[in-house]
């Protein structure tokens, strides 16, 4: 399948919610397919209701049903109205980011295979993170690039083997130290590495950590200062790996993060694990940052790029 149908396969027990609750608060459709039922408050009542358990968050929520309320006449088509406040969710929350699955270039002058992009991958641990990591770096390599696979969990060697697996089967660069190794020592000998051998990006795979495992913290900030220090501008990416089944916990963890790591965008997982798939426009409502690649299965190829508009007409593609 490709992204979208991946995407859109993700997204059945959200969208099975959507289709069975909005039919009924918008009415039968009259001869040309539109749905006239007037907007009331009965109506609005039940917008938010449906939003609120597919975990569309409260922000967000009262956002769609604000513009709904001021903006929808009797004959408008409440459906694209709901999809355009949605897709405006998203625009505000995010600048604007490849869709191939490519990682963007800095815009300046010197670039080249000597100067990687350095991806750094963190959560708590149950996220599904290791695991993205192994899906990231397919996916680039289905896109013609030439990743390494930065295995910085140096405390726990089931995490390291697992990765040795996923990249194994994904064909790409892969580098480990010994068990309880320096983690930002590691993350200097994969660039070194990856400059010698012509290898971009770097994905690192980093321990799950809370905020407040300050030793961990320490530990985070080690490896973005060597990044830093060997490749301008690196770290280039801070992901944020959260699992959409937790819904708004997820929230908490990312708020967490994004002061403590400098998150600058998010992996969503485990979407086709849940009816709250709503839960990806709350993140784009209260957290402003973007949704970089959502997962959408458990086999290598389920993680694709995400795209606001390939979403909001995956959750709307059934006919209303």
């Amino acid at each position: 399948m490709g992204f979208l149908d991946r995407l859109k396969a993700s997204l059945d027990q959200t969208k099975q919610q959507f289709r069975d609750r909005f039919d009924e608060l918008t009415g039968s459709a009259d001869a040309e397919g539109v749905r006239t039922r007037a907007v009331e408050v009965d109506t609005l009542e039940a917008l938010e209701e449906l939003l609120i358990s597919a975990d569309v968050g409260v922000a967000a929520t009262e956002r769609i049903v604000t513009a709904v309320g001021e903006r929808v006449p009797r004959g408008q088509s409440l459906r694209d109205l709901v999809k355009a406040v949605i897709l405006q969710i998203f625009e505000d929350a995010s600048p604007a980011v490849p869709n191939d699955g490519a990682p963007a270039r800095p815009a300046r002058s010197g670039w080249s295979r000597a100067t990687p992009r350095v991806m750094l991958l963190v959560g708590v641990n149950g996220t599904g993170k290791t695991t993205t990591v192994g899906k990231l770096a397919n996916l680039f390599r289905a896109s013609g690039q030439l990743p390494l696979v930065c295995a910085a969990d140096t405390f726990r060697a089931a995490a390291v083997e697992q990765l040795e697996i996923w990249t194994t089967r994904a064909g790409v660069d892969f580098i480990r130290a010994q068990a309880g190794a320096d983690p930002a020592a590691l993350v200097f000998d994969a660039i070194k590495s990856a400059q010698t051998r012509g290898r971009d990006p770097i994905i690192v795979d980093t321990a799950g950590r809370l905020h407040t495992r300050v030793n961990l913290m320490n530990e985070l900030e080690k490896i973005k200062r060597v990044a830093a220090r060997e490749v301008l501008g690196a770290p280039h990416d801070v992901l944020l790996v959260l699992d959409a089944t937790v819904g708004q916990n997820g929230l908490v963890q990312a708020r967490q993060f994004m002061s403590a790591a400098a998150v600058n965008g998010i992996v969503l997982t485990k979407l086709d694990g849940t009816a709250k798939g709503g839960v990806a426009v709350a993140i784009a409502q209260d957290l402003k940052l973007p949704i970089r690649y959502v997962g959408t299965g458990e086999s290598i190829d389920d993680l694709v790029p995400f795209s606001a508009a390939d979403y909001v007409e995956a959750l709307f593609e059934e006919k209303w």
